[in-house]
Formats: C-alpha cells, structure tokens, sequence
C-alpha cells in the first residue's frame, strides 16, 4: 500500500474515484470536483490548492481524502476566523492549514472515501489520516481539519484520540412519509400552518408562477439567468463569486440527474431562482438569489417548492444550507454537525480544546431550545416533532 499526493483531479480517473466515494453523494462524485477545478473556482488563483491524498494496493486505487491546502477559511462553513485571530495576536500564523472538505458545500457526508464494503476499510481510512497529518506537519502548517463528517468517519476520527472534536448545527426537514404538502402542514399547529398558507397566498396575488426544473429541462440560457441572481446575493452579502457560471453549466452537463432549479416568473420574466442538487435520499438547498423583492418569494423558492420535491419524490431529508433561524416556522429542526481537528502547536491545541468544550455545551443547549419552537402539533405521534431529539444522529449518517 502506498499513498500519493496528486494536485490535480484529472489525475485520478473518474471510475476508480467514484468506485471508492460511491456514487449517491453528488457531492462526492468526481464530476463536481472535476468542475470546480476545470472551472477555475479552486486551484491556481484561489485560496483552495488541491492535494488528494490517494492511497494505492497496487494499481488499485483503495481510498482518497479530497484535501486541500487554504490560506484563509472562507468557503468552508465550519468557522474558525477567532482560532486564527488568536494565533496571530499571539505571533503565530494559523494559515496555511489543510482542509478535507468538499469546497463551497456545508452538507455532511464521507471524507474518509474508501469502498464502504472493502474489509480494510478502516485501515486505509486511519493510514491516510495518518498520511494527512504526516504532511500537514512536515510542510510547517498549523493544522488539519475533517469538516462535516458523517457518522462512520466521526467515530473513525474520535478513536484516534488525537484530533479535537467539534459540534455545529444546521436545520433540516424529515420526512415521515407526507402525502403531499397539505398533509406536511396539518402536522402544524394552527396559527403555522396559516402563516405557512399566507407566505404561499403572497405568492399567488403577486401574479408569481414557480417553474421546478430537472436534468435536461435545464438549458444554458437558463443557467445563465440563474447565475445572474446567484451573483447579485454575493454582491448584496458583500462574498466574491465562488462558483463561476461556467461551473454551473459543467455540472448540469455532467451530473443532470441530480441538479434542480426552482426559478420564479413574474409577467413571463423570471425572476428569482435558487439551485439544488439531490440524490435518492436527500435534497441538498445551495445558492439562492433575486432580482426584485417580492413577499413570501424567498420561502416559495427555497423551501415549499423543495418541500413538495422532496414529497413527490419520497426522499427523507432536505438540507436547506448553512444557517437561518427562520427555517424552524417552515418545519426544519436544529441537527448536530461535526468536524475533526488535528492542531500542531500543544498551546494551541489546548487553546481551541477549551473553545470546542464551551461552543458544545452551548449548541447541546440551543438544540434543546431551538427544538422546541418547532410548528410541529406537540400530540401528534407521526409529525415530525416526535423525532427531533434523534434527527442529529439520523443526519450524520448522510
């Protein structure tokens, strides 16, 4: 066994990729790291330089981790901005660190890409680990972080016993087996059922129509409007545009089974759209943007028409991004998130141990809280309401 660091995806033939990461995550398919970097969104020029770190049995390729070396950390969504403001204070440079992480996407899933059935699984996922590390400390860098781990990677990592766990939260929609959409909201209480049928009333006396658009219904002029509303929410937040227009058209070429569009029109204009991808199980919610402000349009585009989606096509989960309080009325629930930190410096290390066991105690608590304002009807056995409390472990499985 050996392990090879190459710079390049296209190094790495897209079977043999795809053989190790499965095929369910779209995330995780070679495709979408393929267009990011053929695209020019990481890679020279940017603060994501690729190093995939490849484990080989032979010929073979046995396992990966989608590595990156950053100089900064946006784009990641598990936040540590205060970790890096704290070592420079103390006259230590905290970039440049390595990332495992799929860039730009804070949805859980495998890191440690080895063939699920393979009986070496674990010993190819802890022999790159432990490669990573080794080459995170023989470059000088400050750390290595495992961002968004599913369950079967977190507990990999937590057995090593050198790496500080991290808890986040996200909110996420279930799916018990809704008939349709009026069945979802009479698992409601009844002042947010109405206020869910208001936002939707807006919508209609607006004169809105919503078109939900699929593989190859999606055509390049489409793309181009939607990443016209995709950049003026990065104008408006003040970001810079991560994802370039012809990365959108990359992935909708290549993967269309698992992209969707739900894009808006007012007077045969659209206007207003946001950007999903899906798998058999779940739909993933990334960009959304407009380009007039319309009441109700942000929760019509971005969750009830996902919500019907996932419906009609009996998928269990819908992550809705990084985020957003307001979710909660629309039927989202707070879910654990976890990440993986192996830090070089013992100080620092103990600095940022002390953060994390503070931060979790606060999120364990906001979950709890957070939990209990859902619109769920508290006496219905079958609404959703009645899973919250083991939605974080169910999600980390993705």
């Amino acid at each position: 066994m050996r392990v090879v660091t190459h710079e390049h995806i296209d190094s790495i033939a897209a079977p043999a990729w795809n053989a190790v990461a499965g095929t369910t995550n779209p995330f995780l398919r070679h495709a979408f790291f393929a267009a990011l970097e053929h695209q020019h969104c990481v890679g020279t020029g940017t603060t994501w330089q690729p190093h995939y770190l490849a484990a080989y049995e032979g010929d073979v390729l046995a396992g990966v981790l989608p590595m990156f070396i950053k100089h900064d950390s946006f784009g990641e969504f598990v936040f540590d901005w205060s970790w890096a403001q704290a070592y420079e204070s103390s006259g230590r440079h905290y970039y440049p660190k390595l990332v495992v992480a799929v860039p730009f996407t804070p949805v859980t899933g495998r890191r440690l890409l080895v063939n699920e059935t393979s009986a070496q699984r674990d010993h190819v996922a802890s022999m790159l680990v432990d490669a990573a590390r080794e080459l995170a400390s023989r470059a000088g860098l400050s750390s290595l972080h495992f961002l968004f781990t599913n369950t079967d990677d977190s507990r990999l990592l937590s057995l090593r016993g050198d790496l500080v766990e991290r808890t986040g939260y996200q909110y996420h929609w279930h799916n018990p087996g809704y008939r349709d959409f009026n069945d979802f909201l009479n698992a409601f209480t009844s002042k947010k059922r109405k206020n869910v049928l208001r936002d939707r009333r807006l919508i209609r006396e607006a004169g809105v129509e919503i078109d939900v658009l699929t593989g190859a219904q999606i055509t390049g002029s489409l793309w181009n409007t939607y990443y016209g509303f995709y950049a003026s929410t990065m104008r408006r937040k003040e970001n810079i545009n991560a994802l370039s227009a012809e990365f959108f058209h990359e992935i909708g070429e290549k993967l269309p089974e698992n992209i969707m569009l739900v894009m808006a029109r007012q007077n045969r204009e659209y206007v207003g759209g946001a950007f999903f991808m899906h798998d058999a199980g779940s739909l993933y919610g990334r960009y959304w943007g407009c380009n007039r402000a319309i009441p109700g349009l942000h929760f019509e585009v971005c969750y009830y028409r996902p919500i019907e989606f996932c419906i009609e096509r009996g998928l269990q989960r819908f992550e809705a991004g990084a985020q957003g309080e307001h979710k909660i009325d629309r039927g989202f629930v707070p879910v654990e998130t976890r990440s993986a930190h192996w830090i070089a410096d013992p100080a620092g290390r103990s600095m940022i141990e002390d953060f994390v066991d503070h931060e979790r105690h606060v999120i364990a608590n906001y979950i709890e809280r957070a939990s209990a304002l859902t619109p769920y009807k508290r006496d219905r056995s079958s609404c959703a309401s009645t899973s919250v409390a083991s939605a974080g472990r169910r999600s980390l499985a993705g």
